[in-house]
Parts: C-alpha cells; structure tokens; sequence
C-alpha cells in the first residue's frame, strides 16, 4: 500500500529497468507516480545494478532524470541489512536484496519491485511494498 505523497517511493533494480520499457505495467504506474508528485528514490545497490547493464547512455540518461536521489549505504543501513539477512534465514545472494529493503526503510518509504517474491520475506520486519 502506498504512504502518503510525503513517503519516498524507492525503485528496485528489476522495476526500474521494467519502467523504463514504454507501454509496460511499470512504466504505467510510474508515470502516475510522477503525476501524484512521489519522490523517487533508488538505493546505491540498486543503482549500481541498474547501472551495470547492458544499456545504452540514453536509457541512463532518463534514469538520471526520474530518480531524484540515490540513497547512500552507510552503516545503519548495514546495520539493518545485516539484521534483515539473518531474520530471513541467511539466504545465500540475497544481501543485496537485504541492503535495498533496508535502505527503504530507513528511508521511510515504500519499495516498488517487479519481483515481490524477493522481498516478502522482509515485510514482517516493517518492509511496505508499493502496489503497482
């Protein structure tokens, strides 16, 4: 459910990449948060997994200018990445999972993904997803 307009909206990697296809779901959604006035942000995982391709500089380009802030990692986001990992069984190659959920967190937003099943397992520990 989404918080208020106030609340960041934080972009996982995967819904990030999908919204920048034109005419899919993603795009759709993020053309209407864009119109409710939402701040986007996306957490340094993130992004840098976005920005590890395959993708041309234009697609860059328009990635740039919709996301409003790129959310830094520091220590009380490890802090709260590290407690999300052990509270969701020490999965093997989900810390950056556990990294992004955090950040969201910490950030008082709500996290849009296109691959929800990767973050359910946090929403007991506070994660809100965003609909879409």
């Amino acid at each position: 459910m989404i918080r208020p307009a106030s609340a960041p909206i934080h972009l996982d990697t995967s819904f990030l990449i999908r919204a920048l296809l034109p005419g899919s779901p993603e795009a759709a959604r993020l053309t209407e948060w864009l119109s409710d006035r939402h701040a986007l942000a996306v957490s340094a995982v993130a992004w840098c997994e976005f920005l590890c391709g395959p993708m041309d500089r234009e697609v860059e380009g328009v990635a740039r200018r919709l996301v409003q802030r790129v959310v830094p990692v520091g220590e009380d986001e490890a802090a709260q990445a590290a407690g999300l990992f052990n509270h969701a069984g020490r999965r093997r190659g989900s810390l950056a999972d556990c990294l992004i959920a955090a950040t969201a967190m910490l950030d008082g937003g709500v996290l849009a993904t296109s691959d929800p099943g990767h973050f359910q397992r946090f929403l007991d520990a506070g994660l809100t997803l965003a609909d879409h």
